[in-house]
């Protein structure tokens, strides 16, 4: 896999700022809990209950995509360790 062209930061407030506008809406309610995977240069996304399972199905839409923000809807991050993750307000 290729490395990102954009800085970490840059990928995390972009693909915020795209999920909240355009993702958050269709998935809040029918996909709590599962995982999003963003390709911020082109907008494109993909849902599934395991993170690489969304890579993988953002990788079949968008082949080149290298600035990949991921997240999962409802809570402020991906994972946490040694508990369960938080939950977003």
């Amino acid at each position: 896999m290729t490395e990102p062209t954009r800085p970490r930061e840059e990928i995390e407030r972009l693909g915020e700022e795209i999920y909240e506008r355009d993702i958050r809406p269709l998935v809040k309610d029918a996909h709590d809990g599962e995982y999003v995977a963003v390709d911020i240069d082109s907008g494109s996304w993909a849902v599934a209950d395991d993170l690489m399972v969304a890579r993988d199905r953002l990788g079949e839409q968008q082949p080149d995509a290298l600035n990949v923000w991921l997240l999962r809807v409802g809570y402020r991050a991906v994972a946490s360790f040694g508990g369960a993750p938080p939950r977003s307000q």
